[in-house]
């Protein structure tokens, strides 16, 4: 028995050498790899290469852009946009869902814990009735058990506090998400809107030209009967007329199809295009906002959105490094047991008799557990450096989308301070052709001027009022392009914070 001691007693000490090295091993590894991301690199210049805005607006008027187009009607469609839009519901479900992500996620690095019980009713019958065994057999057999057992893990090495700032980054990502699809959706109905205005301004503008070359064609016809024309101009009209008509006729057609396109995105698919009834002047172009490249890292929901991606990916490439540490558990547990059988009772002075006996127990206890990976090291190593990819990959693209906001932010700056310019142009231009126009009509019908004379001022006319409503038209839908790249659409300030 001795050397049978003397030849198994060491073997525990090796057990817990081997064991300590493998320890020190996998601490040394993840000692020299902790994990995390680079710094990204988002410099901004401190200006727009662009002309600079006129208004200083405030976080809640970039918030709420379109008010500043002071048209009820949009603001009412963005307001139905909001609560109607079958995007705005999805992006609202999806909020919901990523907020219980994370409350499940976040649960699963606490104790975890399951109450187990267990309820048995047996009869037994004995078949032998010359059986002369001394313990009766046969009877009810009654067990009843529950037991809980608890799995906490020691989080020595912050594995479970990286896990819980990473369900909140992921959370975080998810609801700036959210957010730009709002903004987006608050520049798609604007823009929209503003298609179908030019749309109800061009097709006034083709019902006025149909006007106009009924009356040459009338005037054309006259002078033919009294001999002071030529039956050709009025030919010559009554085609220009037909091209008007049919012009009319597809701008109607346009506009009817935008209309239903505006009411399927606000969420109004079903009602009648007449609800969406735009005012036939284009308006002016609220002024440019003064803004700075800087405030596009707090206001852009894209690029908050992509810094919490980076939050994410590093906390996720921390767990991976961590991965090498051992995991300690601690591992409490408490159970009853209530148990009835069949027995026998002495009675003195040596009578035996069947009887059920009852026992009440109950438990508790208490231990830790170890694991320390050992043959699945190269595995963790390998998973060490996939993340470490991802994690780069995630502040590269930060990076990139801070550059493509700037980039987009100074466009459209540019592009609106273009078309504002040419708005004032076109005004001019439009307002002399018109002079000229009517002057022309008038010396027509007075037959001082010839047909082609005036026709030639009518198309002149035209031609420039055709191009200062396209370019008001492009000039709104610009400052809505505007608005959005400097990040507005978004209540910025009410949920600006980065953690949920």
């Amino acid at each position: 028995m001795s050397r049978f001691s003397h030849l198994t007693a060491p073997a525990p000490s090796r057990a817990r050498r081997a064991a300590a090295l493998c320890l020190l091993a996998a601490m040394g590894l993840s000692a020299c790899a902790m994990g995390g991301a680079r710094t990204a690199d988002t410099r901004l210049p401190p200006a727009y290469d662009a002309p600079r805005g006129q208004a200083a607006l405030a976080t809640e008027d970039l918030d709420k852009w379109w008010l500043l187009f002071n048209d009820p009607q949009l603001n009412a469609l963005e307001d139905e946009a909001f609560r109607l839009s079958p995007d705005a519901r999805t992006a609202a479900a999806r909020l919901l869902e990523a907020q219980a992500t994370r409350a499940s996620q976040t649960a699963q690095t606490f104790p975890q814990t399951e109450l187990q019980g267990n309820a048995n009713h047996k009869n037994t019958q004995n078949l032998d009735a010359g059986s002369n065994n001394l313990i009766p057999v046969g009877g009810t057999t009654i067990s009843e058990t529950l037991n809980f057992n608890v799995s906490w893990e020691i989080d020595l090495f912050g594995r479970l506090a990286i896990a819980r700032k990473v369900a909140n980054a992921d959370l975080a990502a998810t609801r700036f998400n959210v957010e730009g699809s709002r903004a987006a959706l608050a520049a798609n109905v604007a823009d929209g809107y503003f298609q179908v205005r030019g749309l109800a301004i061009q097709l006034a503008d083709a019902r006025e030209t149909v006007r106009i070359q009924t009356q040459l064609q009338e005037i054309a016809a006259r002078k033919a009967q009294l001999g002071l024309g030529a039956a050709s101009d009025a030919d010559r009209v009554a085609g220009d007329l037909a091209q008007a008509k049919s012009n009319a006729e597809s701008l109607e057609a346009e506009l009817h199809a935008n209309q239903r396109t505006l009411l399927v995105l606000v969420g109004r698919g079903i009602d009648p295009v007449s609800a969406v009834t735009p005012t036939t002047v284009a308006g002016d172009v609220p002024a440019t906002p003064d803004s700075i490249p800087g405030d596009l890292l707090q206001r852009r929901p894209d690029i908050r959105e992509a810094e919490a991606r980076v939050r994410s990916a590093a906390g996720r490439d921390k767990i991976a490094h961590r991965a090498l540490f051992p995991t300690f558990t601690f591992q409490p547990s408490a159970g009853l047991s209530h148990l009835v059988s069949p027995g026998v009772t002495f009675i003195p002075p040596a009578t035996l008799q069947p009887a059920q006996q009852t026992t009440n127990t109950s438990f508790w206890a208490y231990g830790v557990g170890v694991s320390q990976p050992v043959l699945d090291v190269p595995r963790l190593l390998a998973d060490m450096k996939t993340q470490d990819a991802r994690t780069e990959q995630a502040v590269i693209a930060y990076e990139k989308t801070v550059q493509t906001a700037f980039g987009e932010a100074e466009n459209a700056l540019v592009r609106l301070s273009a078309d504002q310019r040419r708005v004032a142009l076109l005004k001019d231009g439009e307002a002399r052709a018109h002079r000229a126009y009517d002057a022309a009509r008038t010396r027509y019908a007075q037959g001082l001027d010839d047909l082609q004379t005036a026709l030639g001022a009518e198309q002149s006319w035209r031609s420039t009022r055709s191009a200062l409503t396209a370019e008001q038209v492009q000039a709104l839908r610009r400052a809505v392009q505007t608005y959005k790249a400097l990040g507005g659409g978004w209540a910025y300030a009410a949920r600006a914070g980065g953690a949920p």
